[in-house]
Formats: C-alpha cells, structure tokens, sequence
C-alpha cells in the first residue's frame, strides 16, 4: 500500500500566470520524479492501451491534430507531440477549454522528471472561491495512479480509483493535496487567509462535502 503523505510530498506544485492570444491565464503546475526511464513513462502517458490502467479510458486519434475523448471527462485535440520529450493538448470540460503541457526530463540515474502544466483563463470570482486546488487535486489523484502504476504494474479501474478516493487514505491524500496547491497559492502571492478558504471549499467539493467546483 502507498504511503499517501509520502506520494504527497513527494510532488511539487506551482502557481503561475502566463499570457496568451487571449489574454492572461493562470498556470497550475505538477511535477514528479519516477525511477523509470523516459521511455517508459512515455509510453504510460501515450499508449491507449496503458492509460486506462491508472487514468481513464481514451479514445480517439493519438496523434497531432488528433483529437481524444476521455471516458466520461475531458476531450480535446493534440496540438504538439515530441516523443519522447513532450505533448500539449486542449484540454475541453462542461463547455470550457483549457490546455496541458506534459514535460519529460530523462536524469543521469535513468529515472524521469514528469511535469504537467495546465493553462486556463479562471475568473477572480471562481479562483477566489476555489483556488489551484480546484485544478491540482484531480491531477494529484492521476500521479498517484502513475506512481502505483510505474511503481508495481498494477492497474486501477475507474470505479476502483473513485472508491480509493472516498476511503479514508483517499480523503487524507486528498486534504494533503489540497493543502499542498494552498501552500503553492500563497507563494505565488494569495492572501494567506483568503487562499486557506478556497482550499477548504475544494476540499470539501473533492470529499463529497461541497458545491461543484465548475472543472
């Protein structure tokens, strides 16, 4: 069984802004070290085969231009792929469009850096209420399932990923998270207090106790 506080810390979350043709967006940020070759964590994170045993069903077109759907969650289409060093994709969710980044880092020891941006224009309003971990905590869940995945070959299904999820070791990591994108928050610049809230709200939403966070 994985140590949940361990898997926790041993990620490292940003909060960011970066400018767009549309304007200002904010930018959540994800990172893991994998003792696993580049080569290998590619191929988890691009295989349709291996996606579904630690993420979610896909669907679709792998390929630049190409456009996925995940089993009852995003779609999107992929902008850029550089196997196996890069991908970015649109990231489309309950009307909305955003973008990830995925960025792999080989280190000299053979392991691998994983890093994950995801670009989205949030209004004040919903960022207020909510903060990165509205975002980061959905992604924490994923590099959980990909560290166990890397880690032992062991697969997860959805229904079994959502029932980890509302178990006890699933709502600790889940706070640990959500702690963790308020600490990453208020780095970036947020009021202590307002940014310990939104993390609250998120939280609550992520544990079955609040209003929808919108995604």
């Amino acid at each position: 069984m994985m140590d949940v506080a361990a898997q926790v810390n041993s990620v490292r979350r940003s909060v960011g802004k970066r400018v767009l043709e549309a304007g200002e967006a904010r930018t959540m940020t994800i990172r893991q070290r994998y003792d696993a070759t580049i080569e290998e964590v590619w191929d988890a994170c691009t295989n349709p085969e291996r996606i579904p045993r630690w993420f979610l069903p896909v669907s679709g077109e792998l390929r630049v231009g190409g456009s996925y759907q995940l089993t009852g969650n995003a779609s999107g289409t992929i902008e850029r792929c550089d196997p196996p060093n890069s991908f970015a994709a649109t990231w489309e969710f309950g009307g909305g469009v955003t973008w990830i980044e995925v960025r792999l880092t080989a280190e000299l020891d053979g392991a691998t850096i994983l890093e994950l941006e995801h670009i989205a224009h949030v209004a004040d309003e919903l960022w207020d209420q909510f903060g990165p971990g509205a975002v980061g905590i959905g992604w924490d869940l994923a590099l959980h399932g990909l560290a166990k995945h890397l880690g032992t070959g062991a697969s997860m299904s959805p229904d079994e990923g959502a029932a980890w999820a509302a178990s006890v070791d699933g709502k600790k990591f889940i706070e640990l998270s959500s702690s963790g994108w308020c600490d990453a928050n208020i780095a970036a610049g947020a009021v202590a207090t307002s940014a310990r809230a939104a993390a609250d709200r998120s939280t609550a939403f992520f544990t079955g106790g609040g209003q929808d966070v919108g995604a």
